[in-house]
Formats: structure tokens, C-alpha cells, sequence
């Protein structure tokens, strides 16, 4: 067992390695792990090849962004759990003062012709983002008839029935787990064989960083988790007389969140959308789009939009404080109780990884959730490309339960046009998110200029 307080490698070399990494994390969670692939793996050779493809198959299994969990769980194995800390950290900083910044700008200068132009763009832009995201995930996901019909379920409960995001997660995981017990050859996962050539790691698999499972050491590692988690909520209720304001709204709810986020940001954008936008009211179903746009164009986790909502929200509603000052205490307490129990589920679960790997029920269950995952990012495609492209729209139905259905006289041209060149670009010329991104905004503002 190797000494705890040992790093193995340079604690300082290290934290320039992830000060490096954390501002080329662009392009989703597929971009970002291929970023930390590259530099751990491949040029510094500091992890190898299947440590990383374990650790990363774990971090799968966990709700929240699994990249930035998958930056703890290296920097912990590096350097122990303050190299996890560092790690972390900065892999969300700098989408965290790019966002607070843009979320400024927006709030400030939302109404300048340069400002609508870009944003028309990008978030005209998202539309075929967030397609590709569906056959993306689809081509990885379903593999049968029957997970197909999970995701096609899962499209229907959302689009349809209006059912809460976290009881989808949870029937989704459920039938997996049925399927597994039943059929289970439905749901394995073939592993992947190992690369001839690969290279071995300059730092051995027994030199990393390592601890025993202990029921003490679980117990005291959540009970601190938990109280640093929502602490900030408790302060802002006390501070607050004991009744309910926009920030013990705001840290309850992603909070909540934080614990539903399977299958990524996309998966659980619509829950998001749906309860800013028509529950709490936050914002616009339109600035929830601008919001997934600006938040595409930075780097670090996509999940990094409820800062945006987080800002204009508590601008909004500042409850009694100075509406910029409210707007970046919201920004602080949203990251906060969003990315606080990704740390915690990696120190807590590491030392039982490999039990969790080998669990055959989990895996079949998380099968289910991911398959239910496309039929979740269908649903937010549908949104999204509804509040896009017309002004007005509303539910079939009652009690917000039916398809979402637009306000047909209400359609808008200008983010049509350049949807379809942002669905140029990405499906014809195979550009990359953020170069296809740059030319709709600039066509944009072009647009936006000339009329």
C-alpha cells in the first residue's frame, strides 16, 4: 500500500499538467476524456492504458459529468486526494469564469445588435449539436430491438406524459436490471481488447495511489461530503429568517440534480429547462437556448450551463442584495452544490471500484439508463428546435401533460437558415463543434445586421 501523503508524481509538475488540460476541454465529455487520454496516457505516460479505461468505466456508473470525475479520480491516484482536489478544480475553472463572464455580457448587453446576432447563431446552432448528440449516443447505446424500445419509452414519458426526469432514470435502471436477470446477453457490454502496441506507463500500476476499504473511513468521508455540500444552502436559509429564497431554491434544485445526472448534460437539460423555465421561472425557454450555446463555446463540463440559469435568475430575483452581487453568489453556490459530489462519489467509492466493475446487475442496469438516454436527449432536441425556431408554443393537453406543440404562425426564418447550415457543416463537411459554432454566430450577426 503505497504512503497517502506520498505524491508520486511532482505535485507542482502536476498541477501544471492540469492547469494545461483544463483549458483544451472543449467538445463535450467524449473531447475532454480524449484531451486527458492524450496527455496521461500517451505523452507523459503517467497511467496506463487500462488503469485509465477502469478508471473511466467506473466514473460511467456515477451520476455527473463523468469527465470532470474522471480528472478527481486521476488527480487522486497521482497524488492522493489533494491531487484529486487540484484536478478537479481546475478542470472547471475556467468554464466557470468564462461563463460568469458571458452570463455578465449577456445580462449587461443582451439587447445590443452584436450580442442578439451571435446568440441567434449559436443557438440556432445547437439544434444539429444536439441531433448528432442523439445518433451519437444511439450507435453506441442501442444495440437491439429492445433497448431501442427502452429509448423510444423513455422519448414518450418525457415528450408525452410529462414524467419527472429522476423516475425515468430510476424505471430505466430497473428494466435494465430485469433484462439482465433474464436475458443478460441483451445487455453485456463487450470489453474492448487491448492495443498490441501498447506502451507501458513509466509509473507502475502499484505505485498509484491507493487505500483500504473501511467502513470507518466511508462513513467519516460522507458525513463530511454531505455537510460541505450544503452547507451554503443552510447559511443562505439562516441568513435568510428561515424562509425559502432564490438561492435555497436554486442550491436545493441542482443539488437535486446533481444526483440524477446519468447519461450527461444532455440527458438532463430538458428536466432542467423544464423546471427553470416553466416551475421557477428563471428564464425564457429562448434564453435556456442561448444559455446551452454560450456554455458549447467554453471550455470544461456542458453541464456548466446552470451557471447561466443559476445568474440570470438570482438577477432577477436578488432577494433583497444587489442584483449583480446576488447574480455571482447564485453562479458560486449553483457550481458549488453541482460538482461537490463528484469529489465525494470518488473518494467515497475508489476503494470499492473493482467490485463495482465486476457487478454484473450494476452494469445491466446502467445499460437500461443509457439507453434510456437517447430517448432523453431526443426529447431535449425536440425542445430545443421547438423553442428555436417559433416564438410561441404550448402542450397538447392538460396540466402541461402532451406533445409540445408550437404556435405554427409564429415560425421564425432567420434560425431555420442557420440551422441548416449549422446541420451542413456538421453532418456533410464533419467540422467540429466549435468551428461550426464560430461561422453560425458570425452568420448570425451577419443576419442580424442586415435586417
Amino acid at each position: 500500500m503505497t504512503d497517502p501523503a506520498r505524491h508520486v508524481v511532482p505535485l507542482r509538475e502536476a498541477f501544471r499538467a492540469w492547469f494545461l488540460i483544463s483549458w483544451q476541454t472543449f467538445g463535450g465529455p467524449a473531447g475532454q476524456i480524449a484531451v486527458m487520454h492524450r496527455e496521461l496516457v500517451e505523452e507523459r505516460r503517467w497511467i496506463g492504458e487500462r488503469r485509465f479505461l477502469h478508471a473511466m468505466s467506473y466514473c460511467m456508473l456515477l451520476p455527473g459529468p463523468e469527465a470532470q470525475q474522471l480528472a478527481v479520480y486521476s488527480g487522486w491516484l497521482l497524488n492522493g486526494w489533494l491531487g484529486g482536489i487540484i484536478a478537479g478544480t481546475l478542470f472547471v475553472l475556467p468554464g466557470f469564469i468564462t461563463i460568469l463572464a458571458l452570463s455578465w455580457v449577456y445580462v449587461a448587453h443582451g439587447d445590443s445588435t452584436l450580442v442578439t446576432g451571435l446568440l441567434l447563431g449559436l443557438a440556432a446552432a445547437v439544434i444539429p449539436i444536439v441531433v448528432q448528440a442523439v445518433l451519437r449516443v444511439g450507435s453506441r447505446a442501442i444495440r437491439n430491438r429492445l433497448l431501442l424500445g427502452l429509448a423510444v419509452a423513455a422519448f414518450l414519458a418525457l415528450a408525452v406524459l410529462a414524467v419527472p426526469f429522476p423516475l425515468v432514470v430510476l424505471a430505466a435502471g430497473g428494466a435494465g436490471w430485469l433484462i439482465g436477470r433474464r436475458a443478460p446477453e441483451l445487455v453485456r457490454i463487450p470489453e474492448k481488447p487491448a492495443a498490441a502496441d501498447e506502451l507501458p506507463p513509466l509509473i507502475p500500476d502499484d505505485a498509484l495511489h491507493g487505500t483500504t476499504r473501511s467502513g470507518r473511513r466511508s462513513l467519516a468521508i460522507l458525513a463530511v461530503g454531505l455537510v460541505l455540500w450544503m452547507l451554503p444552502v443552510a447559511a443562505a436559509y439562516a441568513l435568510a429568517g428561515g424562509r425559502a429564497t432564490v438561492f435555497t431554491d436554486q442550491g436545493l434544485f441542482f443539488g437535486g440534480m446533481a444526483l440524477v445526472t446519468f447519461g450527461g448534460a444532455y440527458a438532463v437539460l430538458s428536466y432542467v429547462a423544464q423546471a427553470a423555465v416553466e416551475h421557477y421561472g428563471w428564464l425564457t425557454a429562448q434564453e435556456m437556448v442561448r444559455g446551452l450555446a454560450l456554455a458549447e463555446t467554453t471550455p470544461g463540463p456542458l453541464i456548466m450551463v446552470v451557471q447561466f440559469v443559476a445568474f440570470l435568475g438570482a438577477f432577477r430575483d436578488p432577494a433583497g442584495l444587489d442584483p449583480w452581487a446576488a447574480a455571482v453568489l447564485a453562479s458560486l453556490l449553483v457550481v458549488w452544490v453541482t460538482f461537490v459530489p463528484c469529489f465525494l462519489f470518488i473518494f467515497l467509492g475508489a476503494p470499492y471500484v473493482e467490485r463495482l466493475r465486476g457487478n454484473e446487475a450494476l452494469s445491466a442496469a446502467l445499460t437500461g439508463v443509457t439507453a434510456a438516454v437517447v430517448g432523453v436527449i431526443a426529447n431535449l432536441a425536440l425542445y430545443f428546435t421547438v423553442h428555436t425556431l417559433f416564438a410561441d408554443a404550448d402542450r397538447a393537453g392538460q396540466d402541461h401533460l402532451g406533445l409540445l406543440v408550437p404556435a405554427w404562425s409564429t415560425f421564425q426564418w432567420q434560425p431555420a437558415v442557420l440551422a441548416l447550415l449549422g446541420a451542413l457543416l456538421i453532418f456533410r463537411l464533419r467540422w467540429p463543434v466549435l468551428r461550426t459554432l464560430g461561422v453560425c454566430g458570425l452568420a448570425g450577426l451577419a443576419i442580424a445586421v442586415l435586417t
